[in-house]
């Protein structure tokens, strides 16, 4: 059974649960509009965690109607469970997952295998988009997601994020520190340790992301497709504003968007 038409008063709380940090965010029918924040690692604090942030939220605005969420953390799943079974007691709650109607087909060999962000990513990026897509989702780890209009779901690419590398280049040498979350560059030539490893960064990150785009670009391309639309989500998609070609849109609230779809196409109370 599918829900009825989105109506103005209609409110869901959706969450992503992510390896470093849990978006979430109250969507209506224009996106979502109160969206924030927290380490998924102290998600059950009961001093600092969801719950306390939760009820806040929720006192604040009209009740939503359901719950929404997709996780790539399995061991921090049941915990968030609990923080909503605490906090909205008796409120239906939705897990996206592969087995879900997205409003987009999956034909990637092995749909189990793709991360439930990435699958909400999709069904956001259908809802934005009718034709073929490619979504670029820059968190913990990058990853391009590519819709087409033939075969909908069709795969994608995982690659390091900024905050990986940045640890990973002061982790694994005994000299190099931990850079800040500064990335201001002065110029492509560093003069100091310092410099020269937010130029590796920032230039060559970017560097990354529009060679990999190129790439898809130019596999839909040969096969005669039109042009995707690009939208970009994620932590640090902010940084790609005004960088790449075709240039992307930056969607903050994507994931929570397509989490949003998914509940419409799916949860039904009687289930």
């Amino acid at each position: 059974m599918v829900i009825g038409q989105w109506t103005c008063s209609m409110r869901l709380l959706c969450l992503d649960l992510g390896n470093t940090h849990t978006h979430f965010g109250v969507v209506g029918p224009a996106g979502a509009d109160v969206m924030g924040e927290v380490p998924t690692a102290a998600i059950d604090e009961p001093a600092t965690g969801f719950g306390r942030r939760l009820t806040r939220l929720v006192a604040d605005q009209p009740a939503p109607v359901g719950v929404a969420f997709c996780s790539v953390v399995p061991a921090a799943t049941p915990r968030l469970r609990q923080v909503l079974a605490t906090a909205l007691p008796g409120l239906p709650v939705f897990q996206l997952t592969a087995a879900c109607e997205l409003g987009v087909p999956i034909t990637y060999p092995r749909p189990t295998e793709i991360g439930q962000d990435r699958l909400a990513n999709a069904a956001g990026a259908r809802s934005l988009a009718t034709g073929a897509a490619v979504v670029i989702d820059l968190g913990t780890a990058v990853t391009f997601d590519i819709i087409t209009g033939h075969g909908g779901y069709e795969g994608g690419i995982i690659a390091p994020g900024l905050a990986v590398m940045r640890a990973y280049l002061h982790e694994r040498t005994a000299q190099l520190p931990l850079l800040d979350d500064s990335l201001a560059l002065d110029g492509a030539i560093g003069r100091s340790t310092v410099e020269a490893m937010r130029i590796g960064m920032v230039v060559g990150f970017h560097g990354m992301i529009q060679a990999l785009l190129d790439a898809v670009l130019a596999e839909l391309a040969a096969r005669g497709g039109p042009m995707p639309a690009v939208f970009a989500t994620g932590g640090d998609a902010g940084r790609l504003l005004g960088r790449l070609r075709p240039p992307a849109q930056i969607v903050p609230d994507l994931t929570l968007r397509g989490l949003a779809v998914a509940w419409r196409l799916n949860f039904s109370p009687s289930k």
